[in-house]
């Protein structure tokens, strides 16, 4: 029957295809209002465009060393947004280097804060890597291909990069610098660029400073000019609890001028900042950022802009709004970016995302209805030493954003072990992670929780023996046989106390909870194990997925077919 299903879903056409309605997170009241965030999901430094018609709204953000990188998101009313592409593949295709680079998790480096422009005909998005440069790709259709990165200026320390056409064709750029890698930050600069964006032609300038000030770590500009004037709106005051700042001058290099614009003021909003701000067709205006919520990652707000003073006063007078009227738009439609994925296409879902540049031998999509990953050589993890392997720089990681403060995520897969200390399951990933894996012993599978604190420090992880299980299936076959076992894994997010917890000005004080479990027959679960309290990734949200492993580094690989998972509530 699921074969059959493919069949169907191939030859139906894709504007037949239902919308996706996410079950625990969806922004539209369904009356004319919207609650913030419109993404409940880690869509860190977004950035948003308006698209040649007019009706349509593109938005991009960081992606950091996960791979597809640049994701691409659409929106007919700045409220219902859906994944439609990503602009890069691995990172970086045409540089055998970089390539090899960024084939092992590259925590935290590559994309940040990027920018995305509609110029002349063209989709732009630049972006500054703080160890390589600041790279350009373009298009001419947002849901289509995508050209081939460009380094425009190749150096350390630049980041948060964006490009300004002004109305005599000439074209600017401003960058922020991260201290990591320079040695300084909270300043901006304006440097002149060819009149095509590909390269400088004027030497960097220095156009505000903050600094010694409250102002400090001023970063992820958005440069704009209306009226004559010259804007760069700019995050500063630290991501958990910084604000949002708008600056003007009639000159691309200053001096400017600058106000707060929007802040947390007696909202439970924290460190409201960095994003994007629109001009629609409908004569309105809005600003899409990101707020701050730990674990979860940095989540997408949407706020009202009035320019009535001269500024762009952001949210009510300058405080970000919870529910608020939605955008003028031509569309009804309600749709949310995909959680949950049948595996029954030929391609991989748009809302999963690989650790590290994509390898075949990772694995593939197949004609029977579901996605196998294949057991990664834990050897070919640089530095790895430990028996019980840490899986922080383990590359073949399948993971997706969590899409909402509480949730359910079940899966059902089978397990083929070809030999000894295979494993494989679901994991929530990140600085501290744990996973229930199926790992085979003997002639047997494991059921084993791993948990481990500071990964990202080399920890190892501890284990704990849930249950031993014997094989489903046996291969009968003289030639390299294996076994097979068939479960269904869950894990729940909960928040404690949701109801009473508030944000305050040191950030999301909210402490989400993980709670494992396992069938075998799809209808009655079996806890496991103690809660694990979810932490975020290296500059990421924690990120929930499928994880496929072994230590053996000369065996025949074994492999997880994953049949479904369903995210609800």
């Amino acid at each position: 029957m699921k074969q059959l299903l493919i069949l169907v879903l191939a030859c139906a056409p894709i504007a037949g295809l239902a919308q996706y309605k996410s079950q625990v997170w969806s922004p539209d009241n369904g009356d004319g209002t919207y609650t913030n965030p419109v993404i409940n999901a880690d869509y860190s430094d977004p950035d948003v465009c308006v698209g040649a018609s007019g009706e349509d709204y593109y938005m991009t953000a960081s992606s950091f060393q996960c791979v597809p990188g640049l994701p691409i998101l659409h929106s007919k009313d700045l409220i219902n947004w859906e994944i439609i592409n990503y602009a890069l593949g691995n990172l970086y295709e045409g540089d055998c280097k970089l390539l090899e680079h960024f084939s092992t998790p590259q925590h935290g480096a590559g994309v940040w804060a990027p920018s995305i422009r509609y110029h002349d005909g063209w989709y732009y998005i630049y972006w500054g890597d703080p160890d390589f440069g600041v790279y350009m790709v373009k298009t001419q259709d947002p849901a289509g291909k995508w050209e081939k990165p460009v380094c425009v200026i190749k150096g350390q320390g630049y980041i948060d990069t964006t490009p300004l056409w002004d109305d005599d064709g000439r074209c600017y750029l401003v960058n922020g610098w991260a201290n990591s890698r320079s040695k300084f930050a909270s300043v901006l600069t304006v440097r002149e660029m060819s009149a095509d964006g590909m390269k400088p032609i004027g030497e960097p300038v220095i156009v505000f400073d903050g600094n010694g000030t409250e102002n400090r770590t001023c970063e992820g500009p958005k440069f704009y000019k209306r009226e004559g004037w010259y804007w760069i709106m700019c995050p500063a005051g630290g991501v958990p609890s910084g604000f949002q700042l708008a600056m003007r001058s009639k000159s691309p290099y200053g001096p400017y001028e600058h106000k707060i614009v929007l802040a947390q003021g007696k909202t439970n909003i924290n460190g409201p900042h960095q994003g994007g701000w629109v001009h629609t067709k409908y004569g309105e205006d809005w600003f899409l950022h990101f707020q701050d919520k730990e674990a979860y990652g940095r989540v997408v707000h949407l706020n009202p802009v009035d320019w009535s003073t001269g500024w762009p006063i952001m949210g009510k007078k300058g405080e970000p709004v919870t529910t608020y009227k939605k955008p003028k738009s031509a569309s009804d439609e309600i749709v949310n970016p995909v959680e949950s994925d049948e595996f029954n296409a030929p391609t991989l879902g748009k809302q999963w995302a690989w650790h590290a540049n994509y390898d075949e031998k990772f694995g593939t999509a197949t004609a029977f209805g579901t996605y196998r990953i294949y057991t990664y050589k834990m050897a070919d993890v640089r530095g790895q030493k430990d028996d019980v392997p840490n899986l922080w720089q383990v590359p073949n990681l399948l993971l997706q954003k969590t899409p909402a403060d509480e949730f359910t995520v079940t899966t059902k897969l089978r397990m083929t072990s070809k030999a000894e200390g295979q494993m494989g399951g679901l994991i929530m990933m990140g600085l501290d992670y744990q996973a229930l894996l199926l790992k085979r012993v003997g002639k047997a599978f494991q059921l084993i929780m791993t948990t481990c604190k500071q990964a990202d420090k080399g920890k190892a992880p501890e284990e704990t023996l849930i249950a031993t299980l014997k094989p489903t299936a046996e291969d009968k076959v003289d030639y390299k046989p294996g076994i097979h076992e068939d479960i269904y894994l869950r894990l729940q997010v909960s928040l404690p106390n949701a109801d009473k917890l508030k944000n305050n000005k040191e950030g999301f004080d909210g402490k989400p909870q993980v709670r494992f479990a396992y069938s075998l027959d799809g209808k009655k679960f079996t806890d496991c194990g103690e809660t694990y309290q979810m932490r975020q990734g290296k500059w990421i949200g924690a990120k929930f997925g499928f994880v496929s492993v072994e230590t053996d580094p000369k065996c025949d690989r074994g492999w997880i077919d994953v049949d479904w998972i369903r995210v609800t509530k």
